[in-house]
Order: C-alpha cells, then structure tokens, then sequence
C-alpha cells in the first residue's frame, strides 16, 4: 500500500521564495461587504457594509504551519490557480482524497490534486494537458502541505 508521510524540508529542499506566515502580522482589517457583486450593471455597496474581514484572521488558520508559495506553470489551472498566484499553504492539514496538496517529488515541489482509487495514490492537475502522477504500491508520496487558499494581485 502506498502511504502518504510528512515533508521534513532540508537546506536542499528549502526554497529562497518559501514566506512563512508571521507570528504577529500586522493587522489588516478592510470592510466586508455581504452583497453579493454583479460583473454587470454597477450598483452601489456602502449601505451594505456589515461587518470587517482580517485577511491574516480568513486566510491562515494556524499561523505557525502556514507558508506562502509563488505559483509556476499552468497545471492547476482548473483549480484557477495560475502562473504568478501566491499560494496558503498549511501543513498542520491531514491530506484527504480531492485536497489540493503541495508534494515533494524528487525534492522537486509540485501542486496537485490528491486521489486515491484501489489503494494507489496519485496526484492530478487541474489542467487536461498534464497526465496523473502515479504512485507505486511500495512508494511514499511526500506531502508538504495542504493549499487552503490563493491570492492574487493584479497588475495596475
């Protein structure tokens, strides 16, 4: 049976664009509207301004095991994870079958979709170009961490 076991990261491994997210980061309270926004017709939104949204508080669950990657290619794109995005990565997630995972392979990292059928484990891109990864009955596949999020900012 194939297992899945944790990515202890070494020199090697470790990548210069690895951010981890701070312990105290400062706080980033924006309003949060509930309205829902049509690409069409504009509307105003003030009078629908409820409550206020910590981007550190929505995006990181557990600020100690919560890392940030820089995004290359296009494998995910199905998953609208595109070239340039930033990616949330937690690794204190337990991987399950359909989570989005950054895994080591060859102490190279990649993202994927993790599924398992039979007892084989492999990872899919979200982008029908890109074949499975497929994983043998006696390999370990080393998972790094869980994706919980995406962020992207636009160029203006």
């Amino acid at each position: 049976m194939t297992t899945i076991v944790s990515f202890v990261p070494t020199d090697a491994s470790t990548r210069s664009s690895l951010l981890r997210a701070e312990i105290d980061p400062a706080v980033c309270i924006l309003p949060l509207l509930q309205h829902r926004i049509s690409v069409g017709f504009p509307s105003p939104a003030d009078e629908y301004v409820e409550k206020r949204l910590d981007l550190n508080h929505y995006l990181v669950r557990n600020k100690a095991a919560t890392y940030f990657f820089r995004v290359v290619g296009d494998s995910m794109s199905g998953a609208h994870i595109y070239d340039g995005v930033m990616l949330v990565v937690d690794r204190s997630i337990k991987p399950k079958y359909g989570h989005i995972v950054l895994a080591v392979i060859n102490n190279e990292y990649t993202v994927k979709r993790l599924y398992t059928c039979n007892n084989v484990i492999e990872l899919h891109a979200d982008n029908p170009a890109y074949l499975p990864i497929r994983f043998k009955v006696d390999e370990k596949l080393q998972v790094w961490g869980v994706v919980v999020g995406t962020v992207t900012r636009f160029a203006v």
